[in-house]
């Protein structure tokens, strides 16, 4: 079975090795058919500490890594364009 990966943004890197990512999701009501939001954070593990507030990552599924990290991140897609 392979492994999942999903796409997010850093909302917070104050953990040493540990990015929190945030994914959103748009899918329609069952019910209703309304487009609604979702959004869920995971903690990922960072080896090198590398990821920013505002980085777009991609996170894959691995081992667990504490109480409540199931996840590591791939790669720093893109990073914020600041002015």
């Amino acid at each position: 079975m392979p492994k999942k990966e999903k796409v997010g943004e850093v909302v917070s890197n104050k953990m040493d090795k540990t990015a929190v990512v945030k994914i959103v999701e748009r899918r329609p009501h069952v019910k209703y058919g309304k487009i609604q939001t979702m959004s869920v954070k995971f903690k990922a593990h960072d080896e090198k500490n590398e990821c920013q507030i505002g980085d777009r990552v991609r996170i894959v599924e691995c081992r667990p890594m504490s109480a409540d990290k199931r996840w590591a991140v791939l790669e720093v897609i893109e990073r914020p364009q600041l002015v």
